[in-house]
């Protein structure tokens, strides 16, 4: 365990076992839809939820495209800031598709809103959220999702994408930082 760790919440194994059930149950929803034609497309809000959307993909045997989209709130703090911008946005037309947003993790739930609507304005089909991570959280947006990997307390967690300061994300487990480190 990483020196700046206080506990490790989710181990690797227990992580790859949840993305690999994710990934059946993505497999089963869209099967049909895609033997028909019709087109998936995983979006990852960058940068926490790259890797998990990486492990994913792999875990889902149906044709899928991958797109990126950058959105900050939080910059190098620990509260989000309350405004939201789009610091990437998705190449891919998404018009008509059956889009799965795939996000690190479901705090406040402002960034996620706003990419919902945002993302509705351009067509698709069906839009989906999957989140690795959801904090228990009183003041959280109501935002529907589909599949979650893991609920989590509210403390300041790190590691397999999310970080703190751009630090942390290469750990392969999910722990929660102590608060030294960021106080």
């Amino acid at each position: 365990m990483h020196k700046d760790i206080k506990e490790i919440l989710f181990a690797d194994t227990e992580i790859q076992a949840r993305v690999a059930e994710i990934g059946a149950a993505l497999t089963d929803q869209y099967s049909e839809a895609t033997a028909n034609g019709e087109e998936v497309v995983l979006l990852s809000v960058l940068r926490g939820a790259a890797i998990f959307m990486a492990d994913l993909a792999r875990a889902t045997e149906i044709p899928l495209e991958m797109d990126y989209m950058a959105l900050s709130s939080y910059g190098s703090g620990t509260k989000s800031s309350g405004t939201v911008r789009i610091v990437k946005d998705i190449t891919s037309d998404i018009k008509g598709k059956h889009v799965i947003v795939v996000e690190d993790i479901l705090d406040s739930g402002l960034t996620l809103q706003f990419l919902i609507n945002y993302l509705e304005q351009r067509g698709p089909a069906s839009i989906e959220v999957i989140t690795l991570l959801r904090k228990r959280n009183r003041a959280q947006a109501n935002i529907e999702c589909a599949h979650i990997g893991f609920e989590c307390p509210d403390e300041f967690i790190v590691g397999y994408g999310l970080d703190y300061a751009e630090r942390y994300r290469n750990l392969p487990y999910i722990g929660i930082l102590k608060p030294e480190v960021y106080e």
